[in-house]
């Protein structure tokens, strides 16, 4: 069984079992008050752990499984003795870069809360981008376009509706989560970068 499916399931006991205890919810979320003022960082991690609802949580698993599945495959590839070691971080990493933002934004707001493995996901998914960018992806699960420009959608849409917040969705999470995605491979091995120009100048021939 890969790491991906085994933190995809327990991420999903895990939300389930928040779903029908309002308290470990209120107890795993993010809440960046608590955080700063009460030392509560475990919430740092935790929130990644439960889900708004079960829309939420199985289109984080969905995605997540879909693209984690690839990207570990990939370090395994390129790091074949520290490959667990460099994925974990990758999506542990993905979790506490995504949450910097609203940690600092939110820090004195005791009512603001977010749950989710959305900034981790985001991470793993612009892995993929960097190891393929070519790669189609199913934009809104019908049309096929690279990964690159659906990079390109995805980072531009998160930007704007972080700006505009006017819903109840942390696009931040998303937009740094993938930044993290995009930045962590290049960092643990940066000739990922020139194999990520190379691709996207193969388009030119």
């Amino acid at each position: 069984m890969s790491v991906t499916v085994i933190i995809a399931i327990i991420t999903s006991i895990v939300s389930v079992i928040a779903f029908r205890n309002q308290d470990i919810k209120d107890k795993l979320s993010f809440n960046a008050y608590k955080i700063t003022h009460n030392n509560e960082y475990h919430r740092i991690f935790t929130h990644a752990l439960i889900h708004a609802d079960w829309m939420h949580l199985i289109i984080n698993i969905l995605v997540f499984v879909s693209f984690g599945n690839a990207v570990e495959g990939y370090f395994q590839d390129i790091f074949p003795e520290k490959y667990l070691l460099y994925y974990l971080t990758l999506y542990i990493g993905g979790i506490i870069f995504s949450s910097i933002y609203g940690l600092i934004k939110h820090k004195d707001d005791y009512y603001y809360n977010a749950v989710g493995a959305s900034g981790a996901v985001s991470a793993v998914l612009f892995a993929s981008i960097l190891f393929n960018p070519l790669h189609e992806i199913q934009f809104y699960m019908i049309f096929p376009i690279p990964g690159i420009i659906f990079g390109v959608i995805y980072l531009f849409y998160s930007y704007r509706m972080n700006k505009r917040g006017n819903d109840n969705i942390a696009h931040d999470a998303h937009m740094f989560g993938a930044i993290f995605g995009l930045i962590y491979p290049v960092l643990v091995k940066p000739a990922l970068f020139i194999h990520f120009v190379q691709e996207l100048l193969s388009v030119f021939g």
